[in-house]
């Protein structure tokens, strides 16, 4: 594999790769910055602490070391329990934790910090709304600079009120997203793919910076339907070639598809969305998370896996 172009596609590995980018350059074509500039973006408090010092705007965040200062604290609930970077932990794969009082919150971050360590869990205001509220920018760079980029929306997510995972992904301009993912990335020198995620804080219309992902994201696929193939882009500059600025097409989203469709009864149940409105969305849709015509096997997979996982994990451990 002398020459591969090498891309991990998870929080653990992206740490290992870039921890050890030069012993991995030696064989394969690695296109990401060094440990010590993309772990200002990757562990959670160094990137808060480095969007500060830009001025940018982040949710409120608490910092504890024990469960002491913890209990201590006077919170403003809800608060969301993350770990500081992905990983393979149980808390990690949860990705978040709502809690809604004292009581849930305490032992939740017991649990969380014992599973990986009191320095590693990041508490938060949650922030109000959904997936509405939900931004992201996602680009390739280049050494520094931004070769392809463009801003989306999670419409929709699961759970509607903390995403686990985007379900309906739809590009949109906002051009203050560009702006603040421009000062941050451009603070690290970086190197590679990645995509920002912010959240709009509906008290002060704020863009809020939430987490960054240097690497493949869930909805990777909606780049390449809206014209900015960022996967061809990487294996192009990677290969001497030169790459035009191009802008995405308005009105293309991305979906998945059956976890859509358990975000979509909630927020009908709830009046947050209608009947119509959802069966609209499906007139943007050009990508999909689980089919496409060439490979249709994992689409047709995916309905029975689903139903088994809501069976198996939620019915009869209910029972």
């Amino acid at each position: 594999m002398d020459g591969f172009l090498l891309v991990p596609g998870g929080d653990p590995e992206v740490r290992l790769v870039s921890q050890a980018i030069e012993q991995l350059s030696d064989v394969f074509d690695v296109v990401l910055p060094p440990w010590q500039q993309l772990k200002w973006v990757c562990e959670k408090p160094l990137l808060y602490r480095r969007a500060r010092e830009l001025a940018l705007a982040i949710p409120l965040t608490y910092e504890f070391t024990s469960l002491e200062q913890a209990r201590a604290a006077e919170l403003r609930f809800p608060v969301i329990l993350k770990p500081n970077m992905g990983g393979r932990s149980r808390f990690a794969r949860a990705k978040a934790i709502l809690a809604n009082d004292q009581a849930s919150f305490l032992t939740a971050y017991k649990w969380a910090a014992e599973e990986i360590g009191f320095e590693n869990v990041v508490v938060q205001e949650m922030i109000p709304g959904g997936g509405e509220g939900q931004f992201s920018y996602a680009a390739l760079w280049n050494r520094g600079a931004p070769v392809a980029e463009f801003t989306a929306r999670r419409s929709r997510q699961y759970p509607v009120d903390f995403g686990y995972t985007s379900t309906f992904v739809e590009v949109v301009d906002e051009p203050q997203l560009i702006d603040a993912a421009r000062r941050l990335l451009g603070s690290i020198d970086h190197h590679g793919l990645v995509e920002v995620e912010f959240k709009r804080d509906p008290r002060d219309g704020s863009l809020k910076i939430l987490d960054v992902n240097p690497r493949p994201w869930t909805w990777f696929g909606l780049a390449a339907a809206a014209g900015v193939d960022l996967g061809a882009m990487l294996w192009a500059i990677r290969s001497g070639h030169e790459v035009e600025a191009v802008s995405a097409r308005p009105n293309t989203s991305w979906m998945y598809l059956v976890r859509d469709m358990v975000a979509v009864s909630k927020l009908i149940s709830s009046g947050q969305l209608t009947r119509q409105a959802y069966l609209r969305s499906f007139g943007s849709v050009r990508a999909w998370a689980t089919f496409t015509a060439s490979d249709p096997m994992p689409g047709v997979i995916d309905v029975p896996l689903t139903m088994w996982r809501v069976l198996t994990r939620r019915i009869l451990r209910r029972r």
